[in-house]
Order: C-alpha cells, then sequence, then structure tokens
C-alpha cells in the first residue's frame, strides 16, 4: 500500500492522543496522530517523521497525517487504519489463509457485529465455516519482540474474550497481530503495560481462539504485508 503524497519532517511535541507538532520545511506545524496508543518509543523530540499531505480538506484541523517515524535505519509505520486494510486485501489475495477455512473464503466482509461489537473481519468458505477475526496493530519493538499494547486497553481485552465465546457457539475464530516495521523475532503480550489482556490472550488461545502474527515491509510512504512471526504467550 501506498500514501499518495509524502513530505518529511521532524518530531517536536505530542499535544494530545490525536495532534501533534511538527517541523516541516522549516516551520512548525500542527499534525494529525492516527495512532492513541502511547508510541513513547518513536515519538522522541527530533526524530524524523514522514506525513500524508493532505492538504486542505474539509473538515480538517491539520494539513498533515503522521504515517511513519524514523527508529534507526528502519521505519515503524504507526497508522492505526492500516493493518486492517492489509488483512483484508491479504484474506482477499489469499496472502493470508485462516487455519481451518477454505480457500478461496467465499465472503469477507469488515465489521460485523458480535454481542455488542463489531469484530473487524467476518468470514465463510464454500463449506458454511462461519469465522470472526479481530486485528491489531503493533508498533512497540524491545530488543526485536513485538509487544501488544503499549497501553492498557480494555477493549481490545473485551473482543478477546468475545472471540472465545463465538467458538463456543460454533464459529472459527482469530486475533491477527500486524506488527508495523520489519526486523522482528518473535511477538509477544505485553503483560507490563496490561496483564489482564495477556492472561485473555492465553485464555482465549486454550479455548480455541487463533492468534496470528505478521511483520511488514516499510519505507517511507509504503507498507506491505510481509511474513508471519513466530508467536509466544
Amino acid at each position: 500500500m501506498e500514501y499518495k503524497k509524502i513530505k518529511k519532517g521532524r518530531f517536536k511535541e505530542r499535544l494530545n492522543r490525536f495532534l501533534a507538532t511538527a517541523e516541516i520545511d522549516g516551520k512548525l506545524e500542527y499534525i494529525h496522530v492516527r495512532n492513541t496508543g502511547r508510541l513513547k518509543e518513536l515519538l522522541l523530540p527530533g526524530v524524523e517523521i514522514w506525513m500524508e499531505d493532505c492538504g486542505n480538506r474539509e473538515g480538517r484541523k491539520t494539513g498533515y497525517s503522521l504515517v511513519s517515524v524514523k527508529k534507526g535505519h528502519t521505519f515503524v509505520n504507526i497508522d492505526s487504519q492500516i493493518p486492517n486494510a492489509l488483512v483484508f486485501e491479504g484474506l482477499l489475495s489469499e496472502k493470508i489463509k485462516l487455519p481451518g477455512m477454505e480457500t478461496p473464503l467465499k465472503i469477507i466482509k469488515k465489521e460485523k457485529k458480535l454481542g455488542r461489537s463489531r469484530i473487524d473481519i467476518y468470514a465463510e468458505d464454500e463449506k458454511g465455516q462461519k469465522a470472526f477475526a479481530e486485528v491489531k496493530g503493533v508498533t512497540l519493538d524491545k530488543s526485536g519482540i513485538a509487544m501488544f499494547p503499549d497501553a492498557p486497553t480494555e477493549r481490545g481485552k473485551k473482543h478477546v474474550l468475545e472471540l472465545a465465546e463465538a467458538v463456543s457457539g460454533g464459529y472459527l475464530a482469530y486475533i491477527i497481530f500486524i506488527i508495523q516495521m520489519k526486523g522482528i523475532e518473535k511477538f509477544m503480550p505485553n503483560d507490563d503495560m496490561h496483564a489482564s489482556f495477556g492472561k485473555s490472550l492465553r485464555e482465549a488461545e486454550k479455548r480455541g481462539v487463533k492468534i496470528m502474527a505478521y511483520d511488514c515491509l516499510i519505507s517511507a510512504g509504503t507498507i506491505d504485508l510481509s511474513e508471519p512471526v513466530k508467536i509466544v504467550l
């Protein structure tokens, strides 16, 4: 996937979950942050960032949206809207295959209601097997270990428990972690940040929810699904 108009800048300060400042062409500008995570290890003052130039679109308060951050010699994509799109396209192209489901899938839909929530993806195969898949974007890297979450997420925990209930109801269920960077050895739940999320993930796996993870190839303005990553629960 490619962003259309990309602009380089230097990060200055995060003002709130959605708003930050950056130096662009020598000027201080307000930019939109497309990620509500903490990102403290990435959004450091002076770090190189790349943004999508959104122009003066109606209803926007900023002209730029943050896309990727330079970390050492590599890029980390922080756009929280991208993982869902990558998984959806991966299922359509069969780059992602859901264990237990026949391919090609007969139906793939975005945001299907399950209980009181909307789960990211719903699918059916030719044999009538039905499945739900929840997608989580991962931006936190600790010495080659990708971890989620980087902030407490009761909503994420709720989705995990709902997927476990779906398995009891005859559905297949998946949690797919999209690691928005390359150079990762394995994925682990971030128990130090949210222990009950990790506990729920392990319980869900025991109840039949399948846990999957993929890394991505990243440049300043592109992101593409790459390879499966080892999961350690």
